[in-house]
Formats: structure tokens, C-alpha cells, sequence
């Protein structure tokens, strides 16, 4: 599942909209840039840790060893 996708679920969750995003997010951003980064699916760590922020929420990414199950 990509972000954007995942993003959009945040947002139902949340009850909020695209416009309510984009004025919570820190640094500021427009709704504008984030529709585009959604269409393209092109988001930054950083920008994931942002979205995280402005919806008090959580983002987490890791990397599970199949073999190990270890978590890096």
C-alpha cells in the first residue's frame, strides 16, 4: 500500500481535509504541493513525519530481516 493511500486513510480517520492538513503541517506547505505529492506518490520520511505530526499520530518505518525477524 503506498502513502498516498495511507495518507488518505489518516485523513478519514482524522475527519479532516487536504486544506485542514496543509495548515497543521510544520513547516507550512500549500494544498497545492500536497495534492501533487500525493498524485505522484512522492513523499519524504520527512514529510511522512510532518503529515504524523499535524494528525498527532505516529509514523514508524522499519526494516524486518524475513529470516531474523529482527527489526532495524
Amino acid at each position: 500500500m503506498g502513502s498516498s493511500i495511507k495518507i488518505k486513510m489518516l485523513l478519514a480517520a482524522r475527519e479532516m481535509t487536504l486544506q485542514n492538513l496543509a495548515d497543521k503541517i510544520i513547516p507550512k506547505t500549500t494544498v497545492q504541493n500536497l495534492s501533487q505529492k500525493i498524485k505522484r506518490d512522492n513523499f519524504s520520511e520527512k514529510d511522512l513525519q510532518a503529515i504524523a505530526t499535524a494528525c498527532d499520530a505516529t509514523f514508524e518505518t522499519n526494516f524486518i530481516l524475513n529470516d531474523t525477524g529482527k527489526i532495524i
